[in-house]
């Protein structure tokens, strides 16, 4: 996870929050110079007035706009999986809202306890910070912040299996898969046929960090599946179908070309040639160093290093 989030503080703002359809409100990622990103959140209005916020981002900022944009009455939070810039602003939320209640998937919970990914995140953060330079050690000492709050990260309900859930006053479909993260929540509002996809669908390439290649394949066949009209992505812009089975043909496409032993600069080039409508000057120069970096550690590692992330207890 630290690649691409170290690749990502370059350039860029918090953005405006975009309505997308009646009670339906996208609070854009954004990534300032010097700070890890946010991942998009998205506001869904219950039939009592509240909103159901999926995903808090990261930094405060972000959060603060989010609920902002909720008019203050965020009631309840569906985070779509555990990394930190789209589940850290629980900490802040609740201590502004008390009684918000949070949903996740139990991978949520694996990750924060002893030995699990987040816990051993935090124990590299701290061995790490003396020695850090002044503008890294700002950067982590943000996520030590957010992971010695744990508690406020933890969900309050997890959602274990498919199914339906009615949050915060608005009624969702919701999958599971253990494509990104051991643990993935998608989320499709049923009455606006927006999707939620979370990390599933991330720009400008797909994150690999804990993932599972052959399990993120499988899983966007069902997101395909799904009657949605427009889906937001964990990080970029909102897609239509067209843009999303562009996406996935590119998805199919990298695997595709990682599995054939194809040199990492060969294959960025297939991703950038379906990614091109969504890549300005900055998302073409990370593209090659991003998938140079996937294929060494995931994509074309030693098969036990490839699989690690599909071998979850």
């Amino acid at each position: 996870m630290r690649w691409f989030l170290t690749l990502l503080l370059t350039c860029g703002v918090v953005q405006a929050q975009q309505p997308l359809a009646p009670g339906v409100v996208l609070v854009p990622g954004g990534f300032e110079a010097g700070r890890q990103p946010d991942g998009n959140s998205l506001l869904l209005q219950g039939d009592t007035g509240g909103w159901l916020l999926i995903d808090s981002g990261r930094h405060r900022a972000h959060t603060e706009v989010a609920l902002a944009a909720a008019g203050g009455d965020v009631r309840a939070v569906l985070n779509t999986h555990w990394h930190l810039d789209h589940l850290g602003g629980n900490a802040w939320l609740r201590s502004q809202r008390r009684g918000v209640e949070t949903w996740a998937s139990p991978a949520v919970a694996k990750a924060l306890a002893p030995d699990g990914w987040l816990d051993r995140y935090r124990r590299q953060l701290v061995e790490a910070l003396p020695t850090a330079p002044a503008e890294q050690a700002a950067v982590m000492r943000t996520d030590l912040d957010l992971l010695d709050q744990a508690a406020a990260l933890r969900p309050d309900h997890e959602i274990a299996a498919a199914s339906t859930q009615t949050i915060a006053g608005r009624r969702l479909q919701i999958g599971i898969e253990t494509a990104v993260s051991g643990g993935d929540l998608w989320a499709l509002d049923t009455a606006s046929g927006t999707l939620a996809a979370g990390d599933l669908v991330t720009l400008p390439v797909p994150f690999f960090d804990t993932a599972c290649p052959p399990a993120w394949r499988d899983a966007l066949k069902r997101l395909s599946a799904q009657p949605f009209q427009r889906l937001v992505p964990g990080h970029g812009p909102v897609m239509g179908r067209d843009d999303f089975e562009r996406w996935r043909r590119g998805f199919d496409a990298l695997l595709d070309c990682a599995d054939q032993g194809l040199h990492p600069a060969a294959c960025a080039v297939v991703w950038r040639r379906h990614a091109e409508p969504w890549l300005d000057a900055a998302g073409h120069a990370r593209v090659t160093g991003m998938v140079g970096y996937y294929f060494k550690t995931l994509l074309q590692a030693a098969p036990e290093q490839r699989e690690r992330f599909c071998r979850r207890s």
